[in-house]
């Protein structure tokens, strides 16, 4: 008995001889996976390209595997398989071949990589996928791998809004059955057995298939090229162009682009017939005439002859006659499209005609609008001059005049603005306005004439002069009107105007300030007021004039302004002259010089009170003598008088300076003496009461009374004093808290006052904002100036930081502004600084 079959791998293949035999023959598996692109493949090593059939076979049993046999170990033991017997070779050979005739070869008989494949979109295939396109399976059972599951997936489609039955998608566009492959009959190629479409398919992408017409239409275009066979000759069919069809060809030759009708004129050669032409444009060719055959395709797309046959020549060629022909055929059309094009030129100019006839005549009606309009206007200005004439019988007034004109303005308003209102104003109301206002005297009657002149400048003001603000006398009528008929006599009546008669002048202009031109103000108080008024100060004596200089300087103050400040430094010259010899028990000086307190500028007032003023009332006081028992306060009263005039720094310097030292000394004196303490209280309490609480509240006031207590405590807190006098400690203590009492209230009372008239107006925020340091002073500053200050991030000088106050860069260094210069750090002031930044 064999052992054979018990030598059998895992895989149950024999190990015999056989199997390390090649076959090379083709078998039915080669030619059923010949169109299988997963096929398993044995792929050429280097080796085996290199010597071909003496390569090594070593090489094969280091080749990687991909699923076909795997090389052979024959180290390993002998693996046994328990089996039954085997059969013997006739029996196996038998079964084979009844097996061969009576089954089919099944699909899963095949490897595995041979099973049915999906194909996917442009007939890729994925190495994932195996098997072919060529098995069959059938998909009833689509889906049944859910019964070993828990159904998730179906679970997840049905949550996703999939219907069981339904396609899949937004709108069930989705097939519903999978792709059916269906088995081609033989082993040809694709389309080789006709359609191979399945039944699905047809449903799903229903195409007709019209075999029939393609094959009807092959064989139209295949006959063609066949020779009749009846072999009679059609008759020529010739093409025809309707006069319609030329127009339209010139309409599109006319839109021809430059270089394509640089194109045009290019000389061509035409040598494809059996004779050459010459053709000066592309378009002749395009126009050269044939003569189809009908049905037939032109001559030149006729096959060529067979090479060793000449082509028969036609029995009746006249190329002349076909060329003259042509030529005549081809100026008939050129003269249509001409014409064509002529008309179209000449219906174009019609319409062109009409439309600028219609604007004609547009322009005709509104010329004529303006000729009757400019006819009336001239008739009204004709009628006007006819009555200005000294011998007319009703001579033009000026009422009746403004009134033409507010005609003209109103009914006639293009025409009066575009004409010379200049010219027909000094024509004709310029010698009326002079009649009217002939025996005018304006410091008698100021408001004489004031609404006539209001009415004439509305009319005759030019409104682009008024909004350039010009003063062009040859462009404005009313202010030609102005400067050459109502300044004289303005001029006239100034010359004879005294200035210390001011009231009348200063009437007369507030009447007229708001109706003469700006500029014509201007030059009356420059030319002829101002220097009236400064050659009257010169004259003034104030030690001999017994009326004020102010009482006819100030009313023109809202008037003039600033232009009296040339003025006020005579004024104060010839005040300090007078003051040399004034005493201040003269109260007249403080009545000539109270009006100018707020005239003057706050410095300037000042620096008049320091030089003339005070050193007056510093020797004043300087003699005034302190007697507790017999007091004389007419000297102080002098001083104390002139408090609202000079400052209070100055008025507490005088006080400072010449009356608290005698007064503290006279308390000192007297607290020696055994004196009686009530009546010190009353003198103390008296004098005090003297000053105002202006004064009481300044500093160096308060230490100064502060300090006759502490000297009237110390007197007190002596033995003696205490007991020759019982209780009078007591009294100065009560007298010393109540007083400091009410320096403390009455402080609280002025912050309390200040901090309302801060709510008040609207500043309360700025209480918070008050500079605590220089930097917040510069940074006040900045905002008020509206400029930008900010510090320089990172950098630094000296260790200072820097800042940009504008576009210059600066460092603050103990209360002082350091400014960048061109080599060094220069100290500046903050006004430098501001206009430096501006």
């Amino acid at each position: 008995m064999s052992l054979s079959h018990l030598y059998r791998d895992g895989e149950g293949h024999m190990d015999d001889d056989e199997d390390e035999r090649e076959n090379f023959e083709i078998t039915d598996w080669d030619l059923q996976n010949e169109f299988n692109p997963n096929r398993q493949r044995h792929w050429q090593t280097k080796e085996e390209a290199t010597y071909g059939v003496w390569a090594e076979r070593d090489s094969d049993e280091e080749r990687p595997s991909f699923g076909g046999k795997r090389a052979r170990d024959y180290s390993a033991p002998v693996n046994f398989i328990s089996a039954g017997l085997k059969k013997g070779a006739a029996e196996e050979a038998e079964l084979e071949d009844s097996d061969d005739e009576e089954k089919p070869v099944k699909q899963d008989d095949f490897p595995k990589d041979f099973g049915p494949k999906k194909l996917k979109t442009g007939g890729n295939f994925k190495p994932s996928q195996k098997g072919f396109a060529g098995g069959t399976k059938s998909f009833m059972d689509f889906g049944s791998w859910e019964r070993h599951t828990k159904g998730i997936g179906q679970k997840l489609l049905q949550k996703m809004g999939y219907v069981p039955g339904r396609g899949l998608g937004k709108n069930a566009q989705g097939i519903i059955n999978p792709i059916e492959a269906r088995q081609r009959k033989g082993k040809g190629a694709v389309g080789a057995y006709g359609s191979e479409r399945t039944t699905q398919s047809l449903q799903d992408f229903p195409v007709v298939d019209s075999e029939e017409e393609a094959e009807e239409e092959f064989q139209k275009e295949l006959s063609q090229w066949r020779k009749d066979p009846s072999g009679s000759k059609k008759k020529p069919k010739y093409s025809y162009k309707t006069v319609e069809e030329l127009k339209a060809k010139g309409r599109i030759s006319k839109k021809l682009a430059a270089p394509q009708k640089e194109l045009s004129q290019v000389k061509v050669i035409d040598m494809t017939g059996r004779e050459q032409k010459v053709y000066y444009s592309y378009s002749q060719i395009s126009h050269k005439h044939s003569v189809p055959d009908d049905g037939l395709p032109p001559q030149s797309q006729l096959p060529p002859p067979p090479p060793g046959k000449e082509a028969k020549a036609p029995g009746f060629a006249l190329p002349e006659l076909e060329h003259n022909l042509q030529l005549l055929i081809d100026l008939t059309e050129q003269e249509i499209i001409q014409s064509d094009r002529q008309l179209q030129y000449e219906r174009d100019m019609v319409v062109n005609l009409s439309h600028e006839l219609e604007k004609m005549s547009e322009v005709l009606e509104h010329e004529e609008r303006v000729i009757a309009n400019l006819s009336k206007v001239l008739e009204m200005v004709e009628e006007c001059e006819r009555r200005m004439q000294p011998a007319c019988s009703d001579p033009l007034t000026l009422d009746e005049c403004a009134r033409v004109f507010e005609t003209l303005q109103d009914k006639y308003y293009e025409e009066y603005r575009m004409s010379d209102r200049v010219d027909l104003a000094v024509a004709i109301v310029y010698p009326l306005v002079k009649e009217y206002f002939k025996e005018w005297d304006p410091l008698k009657d100021c408001a004489y004439g004031t609404e006539v002149i209001s009415r004439w400048k509305s009319l005759l003001e030019n409104d682009q002069l008024l909004s350039h603000g010009g003063q062009d006398l040859s462009a404005d009528a009313f202010h030609r009107l102005i400067w050459e008929v109502w300044m004289p006599f303005v001029r006239n009546i100034v010359t004879q105007w005294q200035p210390r008669n001011c009231d009348p002048m200063v009437d007369f202009l507030d009447s007229w300030v708001h109706i003469i031109p700006v500029w014509i103000l201007d030059n009356i108080l420059d030319q002829l007021i101002f220097p009236k008024l400064q050659k009257e100060v010169e004259n003034w004596n104030p030690l001999t004039d017994t009326v004020p200089i102010h009482s006819w300087v100030h009313p023109w103050l809202p008037l003039m302004q600033a232009r009296l400040e040339p003025l006020y430094s005579p004024i104060r010259s010839k005040l300090s002259s007078a003051l040399q010899k004034w005493h201040p028990s003269d109260s007249s000086a403080k009545l000539i010089l109270q009006p100018w307190k707020d005239v003057f500028t706050p410095g300037s007032w000042e620096a008049f009170m320091v030089k003339n003023i005070v050193p007056k009332l510093g020797m004043c006081l300087g003699e005034l003598v302190i007697n507790p028992h017999q007091q004389h306060m007419d000297a102080f009263y002098w001083v104390i008088d002139w408090e609202g005039m000079i400052s209070v720094s100055s008025l507490v310097g005088l006080l400072e300076k010449h009356f608290f030292p005698k007064w503290l000394q006279v308390l000192c004196s007297w607290l020696s003496n055994s004196p009686n303490y009530e009546e010190i209280t009353k003198w103390y309490l008296g004098w005090k009461s003297m000053f105002s609480d202006q004064v009481l509240a300044h500093p160096s006031v308060k230490d100064k009374f502060n300090e006759a207590l502490d000297i009237m405590n110390r007197a007190v807190s002596s033995n003696v004093g205490a007991y020759m006098q019982p209780g009078a400690r007591e009294n100065i203590a009560y007298l010393t808290h109540t007083e400091r009492r009410k320096d403390f209230q009455y402080e609280a009372m002025q912050e309390r006052r200040e901090a309302e008239n801060m709510a008040q107006r609207g500043i309360g925020v700025a209480a918070s904002s008050v500079p605590m340091n220089f930097k917040d002073l510069i940074e006040t500053k900045a905002e008020e100036h509206n400029i930008v200050f900010m510090p320089v991030i990172g950098k630094r000088h000296e260790g200072k930081q820097l800042y940009t106050f504008g576009r210059i860069v600066i460092y603050i260094d103990r209360g002082v502004v350091f400014v960048q210069g061109e080599k060094t750090w220069v100290p500046t002031s903050l006004q430098s600084l501001i206009d430096m930044a501006k």
